[in-house]
């Protein structure tokens, strides 16, 4: 039997495969010297549990009554390089801010000195938000990708970490490789990666997207994938400009989502962010490739990109997380995602909403043109049909945690507090002193004190 090292008692708040957020409260857990839960169980079986596992009750750490564990937000897509020009370019659309302020930034990460400064920030920062796993695209680089998977390493978070592939880029030239470059330095990237044996960073494949790389250089990734048994990251359906682009480029195709299963870069190990213009269609081959969505709600309002229908995805049965998508979204908090996933939610209702009523006005003058005005039925209901559902902040609160984890294929790891699974964890306190929000209870002076605290 394995020895409990730590154990703690008090609340804690997760997801399960069939609850958005089940609050367990008077818990208690105990962890192994790994790092694993090895239970979880009311606290009114602390006496069977301390004489069962051996433990002393006296080493006990309780939690106050305004604190609360909860998994470790995780951010599906983030621009590891862009963090240096977060918010900067948010009057272009996204292919002019990628010529004007993303390329020329990213081209400059040849040079380590810039790549750590940035690197080592940006991976703080994410931690200081509750960001404990991270998917990272980096740059071209791919010395500077290695860096950026050493500093993850250095900093405990846990991190995909993609060496970016492009050998097309007609807007910025010189910020691209030839194929056989990338094709050679992503081999150079992953062998090196593999040497390293991280525990919790790893290397992804990274073609940037269909439209700034080739078929040549697209089907060599999905082999490389497949040969090296890796995860995928790219972007799809971001825009109707790159959809019109991928259009033109890939005439054989009959959908972008073609273009990346048919090169083998659609598996159940895949995240594509965005998806907001995917059809059903795709998103049905999304489902029977397992293949998964990053939801990224901030870059696709500050870009004028488009929305997802997040609901039309779970309904579809697709693998779906969050995601910043820095620097193209301006916030590098996951808090933020959960609230523009919900905002988005509302707008798609609004939307919804109103062509139902458009309809349902011209229905109406129609059969008031035909029948009268008084045979215009008084009970009528604007609406009245309509079955979507806004999200609930506590499913916004599940794609921000073990939805992340499901969509990154992480969720036999970590995501949740069931037993057997790695205690990624924040410790969240409702009532830290000097803090962002006011908490109306009987608080005492000595409670108010407490600040917030990480546990990875």
């Amino acid at each position: 039997m394995a020895v409990v090292q730590r154990i703690f008692k008090g609340t804690f708040v997760h997801s399960t495969r069939t609850c958005s957020m089940e609050v367990l409260q008077n818990h208690i857990m105990g962890l192994g010297h790994s790092g694993k839960i090895l239970f979880l169980e009311t606290a009114q079986e602390q006496a069977r549990l301390a004489q069962k596992w051996g433990f002393d009750e006296n080493v006990i750490e309780e939690l106050s009554k305004n604190e609360f564990f909860m998994p470790g937000l995780v951010d599906t897509h983030i621009h590891a390089p862009q963090y240096s020009f977060v918010g900067s370019g948010m009057d272009k659309p996204l292919l002019q801010w990628l010529e004007y302020t993303t390329f020329p930034t990213e081209y400059t990460y040849s040079d380590l000195e810039i790549a750590e400064n940035v690197y080592r920030t940006v991976v703080r920062r994410t931690l200081m938000n509750g960001t404990t796993t991270a998917c990272y695209f980096a740059t071209i680089h791919t010395d500077a990708s290695l860096l950026l998977a050493d500093i993850a390493n250095q900093y405990g978070q846990r991190a995909f970490i993609g060496k970016v592939c492009m050998d097309c880029n007609e807007t910025y030239p010189r910020y691209r490789e030839t194929s056989e470059e990338s094709i050679n330095e992503t081999k150079r990237y992953i062998e090196e990666m593999e040497k390293k044996k991280y525990d919790r960073v790893k290397a992804i494949i990274t073609p940037r997207f269909a439209i700034s790389c080739t078929e040549k250089l697209l089907n060599a990734l999905g082999c490389l994938a497949e040969k090296y048994n890796l995860h995928i990251q790219s972007h799809i359906s971001e825009s109707t400009a790159e959809i019109e682009e991928v259009r033109r480029l890939f005439p054989g195709y009959n959908n972008y989502t073609e273009v990346y299963s048919k090169n083998k870069l659609l598996t159940n190990k895949t995240v594509m962010a965005h998806g907001c213009y995917l059809t059903d269609e795709e998103l049905s081959i999304f489902q029977s490739k397992g293949a998964s969505i990053s939801h990224c709600p901030n870059s696709n309002i500050s870009l004028c990109s488009g929305h997802l229908d997040v609901q039309n995805v779970l309904k579809q049965n697709v693998k779906l997380g969050l995601g910043t998508d820095v620097a193209g979204g301006y916030s590098i908090s996951i808090l933020d995602a959960i609230r523009k996933a919900v905002e988005t939610s509302k707008i798609i209702y609004m939307e919804k909403q109103k062509k139902k009523c458009k309809k349902f006005e011209t229905n109406n003058l129609i059969e008031t043109v035909k029948n009268g005005i008084d045979d215009l039925p008084l009970n009528s209901e604007v609406g009245k049909d309509n079955d979507y559902k806004v999200l609930s902040n506590q499913e916004a609160f599940r794609l921000a945690t073990l939805g992340g984890c499901e969509a990154l294929n992480l969720d036999h790891i970590t995501g949740n507090f069931d037993v057997n699974k790695e205690f990624d964890a924040l410790l969240i306190s409702a009532a830290p002193g000097n803090g962002a929000f006011d908490v109306f209870s009987d608080i005492s002076a000595e409670e108010m004190t407490v600040t917030s605290r990480q546990f990875m």
